[in-house]
């Protein structure tokens, strides 16, 4: 189950992907000044769909207030549309989209969606919480050395490692 499909091309070397990522990040900074993350366009998306139903109340909030009555225009919404477009068109492409809930046998479809959705919330609020995302923690932060990110990647790692050994029940080995 959750497996792709025999006929799909193989997956990119991940060390060259590694390496285009990382010409991407330079190139952001080259041209922008700036490195890469993906909540700040999640955040100015939320703050575009509030200020479409509450204007007057979102351009007075303290938090999304700051962007004006257009959060839209901002390179971190753009660069999330190219990662949503861009990650549709590489499974197409590699005929590898399936519309599936990737688990196991011992994981129920409704358990494992109520994981995906606790888990994709947690990380949502502490992304902004923490005013970076995993992506620009550790894309933007790891390529400055910036301690805080550096120790983040150490403690992101511990605790998927530490609850995988929670969750190892729940996938088939």
């Amino acid at each position: 189950m959750g497996k792709y499909q025999p006929e799909s091309k193989p997956y990119s070397n991940p060390y060259l992907t590694g390496f285009w990522l990382g010409i991407v990040l330079l190139a952001s900074y080259l041209i922008l000044g700036t490195g890469l993350g993906a909540s700040g366009g999640m955040a100015r998306i939320a703050a575009a769909i509030e200020g479409s139903m509450l204007a007057e109340h979102t351009l007075d909030s303290a938090y999304f207030g700051r962007w004006g009555s257009s959060p839209l225009n901002y390179y971190l919404v753009y660069m999330l549309i190219g990662i949503i477009v861009g990650g549709f068109l590489s499974a197409v492409l590699n005929r590898r989209l399936q519309f599936i809930v990737e688990r196991g046998d011992a994981c129920t479809i409704s358990r494992r969606v109520s994981y995906t959705l606790v888990g994709g919330l947690l990380v949502g609020f502490a992304s902004r919480l923490g005013l970076g995302c995993t992506s620009g923690q550790a894309l933007t932060g790891g390529a400055m050395l910036l301690t805080g990110s550096l120790v983040f990647l150490i403690c992101i790692f511990l605790g998927g490692y530490a609850v995988a050994i929670l969750v190892k029940g729940q996938w088939d080995d």
